[in-house]
Formats: C-alpha cells, structure tokens, sequence
C-alpha cells in the first residue's frame, strides 16, 4: 500500500492555502462533487493536506463515507468535476482511480465510515482548498458551545440529483439532534435533523454561527468549520409476526447519521505524511 502512494504522491497537483476571508458556503460548493460507480452514486469533498515544509502548498485529499467507494466495485469511478470557461461552469466527468487491481488506494478509518485518499486532478480545475485545520475538533466544539438545537448545513447529491447543469451539489440544512457531542471518539456519531436519500453520503456537515458566546462571553465575528459527514440514515426496524411468516419493517426517521470531524483528522493522518 505504501508503495503505491509513494508512487502517486509524485503526481499530485499542489494548491495554495485557503485565505482567511472567504465565504465558507461557496468554498464548500466549488470543492464538493458527486463520485459515480456503475450503479452507485455519493458525495465526496476535496480538501487540503499542507505541505510538512511548505504550508502554503497542499495536496488534494477526497473525504467521503467509506460506504460510499466500497459499494463501487470497479477500479475506477467518474468523478464529476467542473471548469469555468468565460465566467461559466461546465461539468467534466474525470475518471478517478480508486483500487489497483482490486486493492483499494484510499485509507478507511478503523472504527468508522471515514475514508479520505491522495488524488491527482486535472491542473486547469482550480479547487479552492481548505485547510485540514478547518476541520472541527472537540476543542473547538466544546469552546463555541456547540449544541443540541445549532444549526448545520449540509451539501449532496440526493439520489444523484444536482443543482444545475454544471453538477454543484444541493445545499440543505438541519439541526443537532442528540446528544452528547462530545467527546466524540466515545459518542463516534450524532444526529442531524436532515432528511437522508441516497447519494447524500460523504457529503461535508459544517457549521457557520455568528457572535457566539464562549464560557459565557459574547464573541462578535462568524464562527465556521466543517463538523463531520454524512455517514446514514437512521431507520426503525420493527419485527411484524403473522400467523405463517416473520417479516422486517423499516421505518425511515428522517435523520442522519453523521461521523464527527474528529475521525476526519485521523483517517487524513493515516495517509503517508507529506513534506
């Protein structure tokens, strides 16, 4: 496995570092894309890992579910990107190595539905690139007073559907419901009061608040970052007997399951390191 990301991180494309002022919804729009496999659709999003010695270069890192590339069974998947042509978007299907010869080249999280790998993206799609700082920890969850009620947003491609032509994803929004939060490697998921179809796992789940208050302190400015992604949907099954057969009900509950960024982090720092 090694072996083969030493070969491929000679061709990764680099980035610069996102900038402090930006508007996190349309970073998060223009580096969101819908992956395609023969019969199976998700989300995945691109952010970047800095350079050990140089941290204003990063290399390109695709974030999903890892349900998302284990149910595409070929080596490759198309990956939907998008070029500006004269203030213009158009979508470029670009097909995306995911397995060599069957052996799968991302990294998946050991304990939950994380996957995050190296990619190599065509030179003139210029990706705005996040920082992997932007990804919440429980530090900053438990300092901006994140809770049960807050508001995320969410963006995805429900059964494949797009928001336009170009292929941007379809923002929507919901709020925590459950609880704890934290810590999150012992809670390992929360609730998300967001109706789930398929094609919205691996979507990013980020949060944007405004004057929050911190141990009791009014802190005025815009609070941003990326909380976790959407994993599932979580279903009610119930067991219906009758007099000549057991059956399986499922009860959708319009709620989603979503993995914290927590495991973000650490699938992404089992990634050969980069200098």
């Amino acid at each position: 496995m090694r072996k083969i990301f030493a070969l491929l991180i000679l061709l990764f494309s680099t980035a610069a570092n996102a900038q402090e002022n930006f508007e996190l919804n349309t970073i998060l729009m223009n580096s969101t894309f819908r992956i395609q496999g023969s019969d199976k659709t998700g989300t995945v999003f691109i952010i970047g890992r800095p350079l050990i010695k140089d941290t204003a270069k990063a290399f390109y890192v695709l974030v999903t579910a890892n349900h998302v590339l284990n149910d595409i069974k070929t080596d490759t998947a198309m990956l939907f990107l998008r070029k500006e042509i004269n203030k213009s978007f158009i979508k470029v299907p670009f097909n995306l190595k995911i397995r060599n010869n069957g052996k799968p080249l991302w990294i998946k999280h050991p304990e939950t539905d994380v996957a995050a790998m190296y990619v190599a993206l065509p030179k003139d799609n210029n990706i705005p690139l996040l920082p992997t700082s932007f990804l919440a920890d429980d530090t900053l969850i438990i300092n901006y007073e994140i809770h049960p009620g807050d508001e995320l947003l969410c963006l995805g491609f429900p059964y494949g559907a797009e928001a336009n032509e170009a292929g941007f994803p379809i923002l929507r929004s919901g709020k925590i419901a459950s609880y704890p939060i934290t810590p999150t490697k012992e809670v390992k998921s929360f609730l998300f009061d967001f109706q789930i179809f398929g094609g919205n796992s691996g979507g990013p789940v980020y949060f944007i608040g405004y004057n929050r208050s911190i141990k009791g302190k009014a802190q005025f400015g815009q609070v941003r970052f990326i909380i976790g992604l959407v994993s599932e949907e979580l279903v009610l099954e119930e067991q219906v007997k009758s007099l000549d057969e057991i059956s399986l009900k499922k009860h959708p509950l319009s709620l989603a399951k979503v993995i914290p960024a927590t495991f973000i982090i650490e699938t992404i720092n089992l990634l050969p390191s980069v200098e």
